[in-house]
């Protein structure tokens, strides 16, 4: 199979922001390392090139789901289903399913009608054992995106500095996730008739999909499972031999320390992407271009935020109130 680099793309899926997956954490809670925290970062308020986006965090005729394999098969056995209401008043409401299995059918509802957040206070949802946050925060994530728009050259400028992004942010105990390494990943679905659901996004990786999958291949990217991952080892490889100038063979080896799409976590290891979860403060950007340039850039000269919080969800405020938008 041939491909063509159609080069960066930041591009949301189906045309909407809402359903656009940005990062994925995971980390021991600090108070509390018998328990941990993942976050799903979702819907940018910037978009490349730069614009606003909308205002609605979350699309209510969307799934957003954390895909967690417990027994190493790349087979979700625990899925957690966060679902939203439509707007009424500027408000907007989540519910929060617990699901076992491939197919994660049915399933336990484990948190309900809990508020979004559009302003700077973070209202948060206690159930049992589970904490659970989702709206407007400060967008965690560091990179001078124009800089690797222009080739990689870099000048230090944070495009996320005063960005925005929409969170799903959920405590719970390391009992839940099982008992060793798990991998993790998420994914969006939509449909029109609430029966049949389509995938339209997914990942763990960030910045693997806008770089290394080409338009051509980004529907059947997104819309694949982990398990299938092997498939896309010659993709991936294709844009970093464009990228970096990689040999095939060199090309393809690095491909595949690319693939599968997950983040793997065990809570009783010291976190350390990308072996190992993800912290707020980790620098994916700089490892990611090392690897896409081949060396040849390093880094991107930008730091991490130092608007986190000491307790849940971590995140800092957002930097607009949006309540009355």
């Amino acid at each position: 199979m041939s491909h063509h680099y159609s080069g960066v793309d930041f591009g949301f899926p189906l045309g909407d922001a809402r359903l656009d997956f940005c990062d994925l954490y995971a980390f021991p809670k600090p108070e509390d390392t018998n328990k941990s925290i993942l976050i799903m970062d979702v819907h940018p308020s910037k978009a490349l090139p730069e614009g606003a986006t909308t205002a609605e965090p979350f699309a209510p005729e969307a799934r957003y789901e954390l895909r967690i394999d417990t027994d190493g098969d790349l087979v979700a056995d625990i899925t957690y289903r966060f679902q939203f209401s439509r707007s009424e008043n500027g408000a907007q409401s989540a519910t929060v399913h617990r699901l076992e299995g491939a197919n994660g059918a049915g399933g336990e509802a484990i948190i309900e009608g809990a508020s979004v957040s559009k302003g700077l206070n973070a209202p948060v949802s206690q159930a049992g054992e589970y904490r659970f946050f989702a709206g407007w925060r400060s967008d965690p994530f560091f990179y001078d995106a124009a800089g690797a728009l222009n080739d990689f050259q870099f000048t230090g400028d944070d495009f996320f500095a005063d960005a925005d992004v929409c969170s799903m942010v959920l405590e719970l105990p390391n009992a839940e996730l099982g008992n060793g390494e798990v991998a993790l990943w998420h994914r969006t679905l939509v449909t029109a008739d609430d029966a049949n659901w389509t995938q339209v996004e997914r990942g763990a990786r960030t910045q693997l999909v806008p770089f290394l999958v080409p338009n051509e291949e980004k529907d059947a990217y997104v819309g694949s499972e982990p398990e299938d991952d092997a498939r896309f080892v010659d993709v991936l490889a294709h844009s970093l031999d464009h990228i970096g100038g990689y040999s095939p063979e060199e090309a393809r080896r690095v491909a595949g320390t690319f693939l599968p799409d997950i983040i793997r976590y065990d809570p009783k290891r010291p976190v350390a992407y990308p072996d190992n979860g993800r912290l707020l403060t980790d620098d994916v950007g700089d490892f990611n271009v090392a690897i896409f340039t081949n060396g040849k850039v390093t880094e991107d000269g930008v730091g991490a935020h130092n608007d986190f919080l000491s307790e849940f969800p971590y995140l800092g405020p957002p930097h607009a109130n949006r309540t009355d938008a």
